[in-house]
């Protein structure tokens, strides 16, 4: 018997190099996350304030938070209470440099951008926080034309005119782009359509929330989309400014009754309700984990 063939040194490196490549290939990457406007918000005409709820709870949903180096951080810090694995926020910009860098130092993100165009380049994805402007949709048009896959936190636009500028956009450049609200995921809502077929035919539902108008409407709204389907044609309002009913018409012969009340007028939380032919059914859905389920679509 020949005795055993012994590996030269160059073909046991070689053998090493390949393996580690071919475990390099196999091993999951991790999808870097470019977060715009994430660290202060201004609602209005407010003066922009240090803390965002948006901001900050789409961050630790990614990489978490050290408590020993949350001394210092201002305003809303929300900690998501579940983690999304293979995704990581590398890069941050917001218009407060101090809070950007005291957040990025808190939830160890690599660098803070100096300009928003700047947050989204090296990245493979870009998240475009709600920072109470209602204009963040302005920071997507570099992402787009680069080719970046974009999430416009909600509202998309203030105006029609302009959410159908931006969404143009991203179809006529075929580059991934979402807008949402988080109650269109939330678990309950979506056994709620599947549901349906039980209730007979729909042709009045009613959607409440409480706060403002324009920032929480589109939440009991999504309900309505995600349960019921698009497909709005018409909206007449009938209420006061501070406690908000309307109604709106879909063309596949539904009406909804959507109702908001000010703080003032009405405690926060959401509610839907779907009258069937044959039965009806009341939801309050339940919001834990509300943005993680949004950000794992």
């Amino acid at each position: 018997m020949p005795p055993p063939s012994k590996s030269s040194p160059a073909k046991t490196t070689q053998l090493l190099t390949t393996a580690t490549r071919q475990a390099s290939a196999q091993a999951p990457k991790t999808l870097r996350i470019g977060l715009v406007s994430a660290a202060s918000y201004g609602h209005g005409q407010q003066r922009r304030r240090p803390g965002s709820h948006h901001g900050t709870a789409f961050l630790t949903a990614f990489n978490g938070w050290r408590g020993n180096k949350l001394e210092g951080i201002e305003g809303s810090f929300v900690k998501s209470e579940r983690r999304i694995p293979g995704a990581r926020v590398t890069k941050l910009w917001d218009p407060d440099p101090k809070a950007a860098m005291k957040l990025t130092h808190a939830c160890e993100v690599e660098s803070v951008a100096p300009t928003p165009e700047a947050c989204c380049e090296g990245v493979d994805a870009v998240i475009l926080v709600d920072d109470g402007s209602g204009e963040q949709w302005k920071w997507a048009k570099h992402p787009l034309q680069s080719g970046m896959p974009v999430f416009c936190d909600k509202p998309l636009a203030m105006t029609g005119r302009k959410a159908r500028e931006i969404a143009m956009l991203a179809r006529s450049l075929k580059v991934p782009f979402m807008s949402s609200s988080s109650l269109r995921f939330v678990p309950d809502i979506l056994q709620l359509r599947k549901d349906l077929p039980d209730l007979g035919k729909v042709h009045l539902a009613q959607v409440v929330c409480g706060n403002d108008l324009i920032y929480y409407s589109i939440h009991a709204l999504s309900m309505i989309y995600a349960v019921l389907g698009a497909g709005a044609i018409s909206a007449m309002h009938v209420g006061r400014d501070d406690a908000h009913i309307a109604r709106i018409r879909f063309k596949n012969d539904l009406d909804v009754v959507l109702m908001v009340g000010q703080p003032h007028k009405m405690g926060f939380g959401y509610q839907i309700q779907i009258y069937g032919s044959k039965q009806w059914k009341s939801l309050t859905p339940d919001l834990s984990h509300l943005y993680t389920y949004l950000l794992e679509t």
